[in-house]
């Protein structure tokens, strides 16, 4: 398998540390409000990268954080906890927040058919991890203590900024080496490990440590995680592009200063999901939900095909144009899956392979999911007995998962351009049949139709129809 690696900024033969298992690490969500589909898409190729991996015979082990205390709003060392925030604004606690907006976060894997990682644990449970990393990092002088607070001292390494061509020189902004240790950070690139209650006299959740009351900083939560439930090495570590600086670029520093070798071989970072005005977020305020979706009429699972028509490192604009088309198309797939009969002859073993090996080689040039959805359309329209094709589309859909075979109820209006042409054509042969007093065949037509899950509606205007 080929992956493009963010490290090396270079598709890399993917190799595990050891034979066949691989530790995958991904980045969860900040549990203060609900997920935006542009956050959706990077777990959607996330998943996906985990069932190709097994698809193609490798064992994952995943594991992913809840951040529920320390995530800044600004993604620095200033501003409030989004968590804290959050809990204000609705008078609840911040575990109260935290518990809400985790369970509609798993609703959502559900509702996309994405698989909740086998391990998936809150930053609050691993305090005790943290404070251990802390104290070797202090001890090891990677770390120091600073008006209560405990900072990386990013200075300490020949080359922090990882994800790009720059040098730690270039990036340096307003260095101070000679400020006092107990003032403020040596330089502008060190981050927090710890805040102590003397920065935010305001912050609800709070435990003690060897440098008084506070809590952990963003982005030891992942290092630590990760430390305690997959060991001191990584085969990949997973998350949104924009992730790379500063939080994953922090873990490297944090996690290879305290283990004291290389971290993790493989980085896979998801691009954006924009909408025409720019990056889709929160504090934006121009962000969609999956129920934003449900409630236009749109099947989540049609989301999910709309990313998987593009590449994962390409940006991708939403608009509802281009839903409308993965609707469609899902339509399409969705029917054509549903008039194969599965009791027409059997597998035909030699026959398939050639579409089994498209599918695999597409997954392993840098999981090419476009392609694997043309295999899809390919099997399909191919010359394979019924059989053949709904064994291909179950094992595709593995991966894909997008219920291809399972039964659905048809959303409202929900038909595709040759049905709904279809459809008119037989109102327009009811309406010559009224016209010439045959009500039996018009008769017929109706509970023709209606046998099809489609009702006819008579209408001063016309003859209108919906979905049921």
């Amino acid at each position: 398998m080929i992956l493009y690696n963010s490290e090396s900024r270079e598709k890399e033969e993917f190799k595990p540390r050891k034979g066949n298992q691989v530790k995958m690490y991904t980045c969860g969500p900040t549990v203060y409000n609900y997920a935006h589909i542009g956050n959706l898409r990077t777990y959607i190729f996330e998943d996906i990268l985990e069932k190709a991996l097994n698809y193609l015979g490798y064992n994952v082990q995943r594991t992913m954080n809840i951040t529920d205390v320390g995530h800044l709003s600004d993604d620095s060392d200033y501003g409030n906890d989004k968590m804290l925030n959050m809990a204000i604004k609705q008078n609840k606690s911040v575990l109260e927040i935290a518990k809400f907006y985790t369970e509609a976060f798993k609703s959502d894997f559900s509702k996309l058919n994405l698989k909740w990682p086998e391990t998936v644990i809150p930053a609050t449970s691993c305090i005790d991890v943290y404070i251990e990393m802390i104290k070797k990092l202090i001890d090891d002088e990677y770390a120091y203590v600073s008006n209560g607070n405990v900072y990386f001292d990013t200075s300490k390494l020949e080359k922090y900024y990882r994800f790009t061509n720059q040098s730690q020189d270039e990036m340096l902004v307003a260095a101070r080496d000679d400020v006092e240790e107990d003032k403020s950070k040596r330089n502008v690139q060190d981050f927090a490990l710890w805040f102590t209650k003397s920065k935010f006299e305001n912050q609800a959740l709070k435990w003690d440590s060897p440098w008084g009351i506070g809590y952990p900083g963003w982005h030891i939560e992942c290092s630590g995680i990760s430390y305690k439930y997959l060991g001191e090495y990584l085969d990949i570590h997973c998350g949104g592009v924009d992730n790379k600086f500063p939080h994953h670029t922090n873990e490297i520093a944090q996690s290879e200063s305290f283990l004291g070798h290389h971290w993790c071989n493989y980085w896979f970072h998801v691009e954006h999901l924009n909408v025409k005005e720019g990056k889709m977020s929160k504090s934006a305020n121009n962000f969609t939900t999956v129920q934003t979706l449900i409630d236009k009429g749109y099947d989540p699972l049609v989301y999910k095909l709309f990313c998987l028509q593009s590449h994962y490192r390409k940006i991708l604009i939403f608009s509802y144009e281009g839903l409308d088309s993965a609707k469609n198309a899902y339509n399409k797939l969705i029917s054509k899956i549903a008039s194969l009969n599965k009791n027409d002859g059997a597998v035909d073993n030699e026959a398939i392979k050639e579409f089994e090996n498209k599918f695999k080689q597409a997954l392993e040039n840098d999981l090419n999911t476009a392609t694997c959805v043309t295999v899809l359309f390919d099997v399909l329209k191919s010359n394979l007995n019924d059989a053949s094709k709904i064994y291909l589309i179950e094992s595709f859909d593995k991966v894909l998962g997008l219920s291809l075979t399972k039964p659905k109820k048809v959303i409202k209006n929900d038909l595709d351009d040759d049905k709904k042409a279809y459809v008119l054509s037989k109102i327009e042969e009811r309406k010559v049949a009224k016209q010439n007093k045959d009500y039996q065949l018009a008769d017929n037509i109706r509970n023709e139709l209606l046998e099809q899950g489609i009702e006819l509606i008579d209408t001063k205007e016309g003859t209108e129809y919906k979905v049921i």
